[in-house]
C-alpha cells in the first residue's frame, strides 16, 4: 500500500501534464489557423485590387494616352503586389503601389470628363472599398501573429512551441505608413 501514494502521485502529474501539453498544442493549431486564414483574406483583397486595376488603366488611358510611365508604374506595382510572398515583400509591394495608384489619380485629376464618366467612378468607388478591406485585412491578420506570436514565447509553452513546429511569424508592417494610412482618393 505505501507505494500506491507515489504512483497515484505520478499518475496524476503525467495526466496534468498530458492536459497542458493537448491544450497548449490545440490553442497554438488554432492561433495558427487563424493567422493563416487572415494572410490568406490580405492576400484575396490585394488580388481582387490588381483585377480592378486594369479596368481603372484602361479608362484612364482613353483619355491621357501620354502618360504612358504613369501606367508603366502602375502595372509593376499591380505584377509585385501579385508575386509577393510573405509579410515582409507584400509590405513592399504595398508602398509602391500605393505610390503608384496616387499618380493615376493625379493623372484622372486633370480630365473633367474622366473624372463624370460613371465606369470610372464606380471603379474609383469599388478600388476605395477594397483598400479599406485590405486595412482591415491587416489588422486582423496582424492581431493573430500577436496572438500566435505571445502564446509561442510566454512560460512554460516556449519550452515546447519550437519542439511541436510552431515559429512566430512576421506582421504585415509597412515602412511608409503614412503612405497607406488612407486609401487613394480623387478630390473633385
Amino acid at each position: 500500500m505505501e507505494w500506491l501514494i507515489p504512483v497515484v502521485i505520478v499518475v496524476a502529474l503525467v495526466v496534468i501534464i498530458g492536459i497542458y501539453l493537448w491544450a497548449t498544442y490545440n490553442s497554438l493549431v488554432t492561433l495558427k489557423v487563424r493567422v493563416d486564414e487572415a494572410w490568406s483574406d490580405i492576400t484575396v483583397q490585394m488580388k481582387r485590387r490588381a483585377d480592378l486595376i486594369p479596368n481603372l488603366i484602361e479608362s484612364v488611358k482613353g483619355y491621357a494616352a501620354h502618360e504612358r510611365a504613369v501606367f508603366e508604374n502602375v502595372t509593376k506595382a499591380r505584377a509585385e503586389s501579385l508575386t509577393a510572398q510573405g509579410p515582409a515583400e507584400a509590405a513592399a509591394a504595398e508602398n509602391h503601389m500605393q505610390t503608384a495608384l496616387r499618380s493615376i489619380f493625379a493623372v484622372a485629376e486633370a480630365y473633367p470628363q474622366l473624372q463624370a464618366s460613371q465606369n470610372y467612378l464606380q471603379l474609383q468607388g469599388e478600388l476605395v472599398d477594397t483598400e479599406d478591406k485590405i486595412q482591415a485585412s491587416r489588422r486582423f491578420y496582424n492581431g493573430g501573429v500577436r496572438e500566435l506570436n505571445t502564446k509561442i514565447q510566454v512560460f512554460p509553452n516556449n519550452l515546447i512551441a519550437r519542439n511541436l513546429g510552431f515559429t512566430q511569424r512576421d506582421f504585415f508592417e509597412v515602412s511608409d505608413s503614412a503612405a497607406i494610412a488612407e486609401p487613394p482618393r480623387v478630390q473633385f
